[in-house]
């Protein structure tokens, strides 16, 4: 009894921090990681399972086979002094009771396999996201509730994000998920551009990878809900992807002064006010937001490292506000 009264301690405390965790990552106190967090909790609730499976359980039938034991003795005894008819209601509770998983086994080692499934599935097959900004408007809107695949660029371990399994590398086009380079704590969303070894340019407006232009096509202008501003919107072909992008309609000069990397990728880029030529090193790749007047990307903190990809956006799975947009994007 004695152990059931410790661990169910121990239980309340573990959930009192878990809650603390959750309260403090949801009003902003600090950023939580939802990766480490179903790791820990897999670790935890299936050690509870390792206990009851081992020992708790075992313990609870052999403390029932006992009480049946000595409940057929006292029958046995009582039909020797003639009693013939027993109320067994009592008796069915009380062995109940002693088979009754206490309620912080049924909280841990009872979670325990829909936790590790969803971490699993998680960790290596697809991850949930939800889009929290416009950067990559008018493929991904803010809302958009969208599925990443893990193993599309290899299998990486969870937590730490180490390749383990080599796959596909990332080509022109594709939508990334990524750890933010300036602080891997936070995910980010955005396309790639450059690969490594590419000179990529935009200047005045114009994308240019090794020296060939990315063809574009207008498409008009439309409201941008977000900016409160009229964009024009193009389809942007870079061979085996075409997707849209938007921008305003007249060229902006480029703040040179505004780049966070100007400093540390000087050696690789070049900047003045019509834009930038940059130089992808080996190991890392060149990206942009679809909405490319409204996008913090490559352009202002540099290069994203392949040890930072996450997997490949490929399915809008719900908006709430619009559940039209559900489907595949490029």
């Amino acid at each position: 009894m004695n152990d059931f009264r410790l661990m169910s301690l121990v239980t309340a405390l573990l959930y009192g921090a878990l809650c603390v965790y959750m309260g403090g990552w949801y009003i902003g106190r600090w950023t939580g990681n939802f990766s480490l967090l179903l790791f820990l909790l897999s670790v935890v609730t299936g050690l509870y399972w390792l206990a009851e499976r081992f020992k708790f359980r075992p313990e609870r039938l052999a403390a029932a086979q006992n009480f049946d034991a000595q409940d057929a003795e006292r029958r046995a005894e009582l039909a020797r002094q003639g009693v013939d008819f027993v109320d067994g209601t009592a008796t069915h509770e009380a062995r109940d009771a002693l088979l009754r998983q206490p309620w912080w086994l049924d909280w841990t080692a009872g979670l325990f396999p829909v936790i590790v499934v969803v971490f699993m599935v998680r960790s290596f097959v697809v991850e949930p996201f939800k889009i929290p900004s416009g950067s990559m408007i008018p493929t991904l809107e803010v809302g958009d509730l969208i599925l990443v695949n893990k193993f599309r660029y290899g299998v990486r371990l969870p937590v730490i994000n180490r390749k383990i399994v080599s796959n596909h590398d990332p080509v022109r086009g594709d939508v990334v998920v990524f750890r933010y380079p300036v602080n891997p704590a936070l995910d980010y969303i955005k396309r790639v551009v450059g690969l490594p070894g590419d000179v990529v340019s935009y200047r005045d407006a114009v994308l240019t990878v090794n020296g060939t232009p990315v063809p574009t096509t207008a498409l008009g202008e439309t409201f941008d809900d977000e900016s409160q501003r009229y964009m024009a919107r193009f389809t942007e072909d870079f061979g085996t992807n075409v997707h849209r992008i938007q921008r305003y309609p007249q060229v902006l000069p480029f703040n040179p002064d505004a780049t966070q990397n100007f400093q540390r990728f000087r050696d690789r880029c070049t900047f003045d006010l019509k834009g930038f030529v940059c130089t992808v090193p080996a190991g890392h790749y060149f990206v942009m937001g679809d909405n490319r007047d409204n996008s913090e990307d490559s352009r202002y903190w540099g290069f994203v490292p392949d040890e930072n990809l996450v997997g490949k956006a490929f399915f809008v799975w719900m908006n709430f506000r619009d559940p039209g947009r559900i489907g595949g994007f490029q």
